[in-house]
């Protein structure tokens, strides 16, 4: 006998058909790619215009070229959700970051200790300057610039680190507050390599 599935949101979560239309749209296009929908997107769309800028904002960082890779951007989200303690963004975001670094092990270990996990010190860098963002952004200073350009990363991907990690901050507190659970298939993602 299997359990009842656990509410996904502490507030109510809206039909598919009854949102408006361009956020059905993304939904759906979110569905066709991944093959299920990200609790986030049914979640959040309790509130259509927040939904849209929430999208709107998450996608000008996280989906803009720069200095910062793909998986740099997942990184960040993953120790800095971490240090919130958000469960839906370590595990969703873990996912994505395993299956765009094609590392197995690293958003474990990112999420529990990114000082012992197994990426460069450029990374390392990249997510002491998050975290110090994350936990004292009022301590950043020059010495903290300095220690990424030494790691390569200009004034412009500081900007980019600063900003993943506050709207994570954000994203983390809602995601807390309204009990956002995770997907179950985030969990699997990117665990095995694929042709094992």
């Amino acid at each position: 006998m299997t359990s009842p599935a656990l509410p996904i949101s502490r507030y109510p979560v809206p039909e598919l058909k009854a949102l408006p239309e361009d956020i059905r749209r993304r939904i759906l296009e979110v569905q066709e790619k991944a093959g299920f929908v990200p609790n986030v997107f049914l979640t959040l769309a309790h509130r259509p215009d927040e939904f849209r800028a929430f999208f709107a904002y998450h996608d000008a960082l996280m989906l803009k070229d720069g200095g910062l890779t793909k998986g740099e951007r997942e990184m960040i989200v993953v120790a800095t959700s971490a240090a919130n303690q958000c469960l839906y963004c370590v595990v969703a975001h873990g996912a994505i970051l395993r299956i765009y670094e094609k590392k197995p092990l690293v958003a474990d270990q990112v999420a529990v200790n990114y000082l012992k996990a197994d990426i460069p010190p450029r990374q390392r860098a990249m997510l002491d300057f998050a975290l110090k963002v994350c936990k004292a952004s009022h301590e950043i200073g020059d010495a903290d610039f300095a220690a990424l350009r030494e790691h390569g990363f200009s004034d412009e991907d500081a900007w980019d680190i600063a900003a993943i990690t506050a709207f994570f901050g954000l994203s983390n507190r809602m995601a807390n507050t309204i009990s956002m659970r995770p997907n179950d298939e985030f969990f699997l993602m990117g665990r095995v390599p694929k042709g094992k």
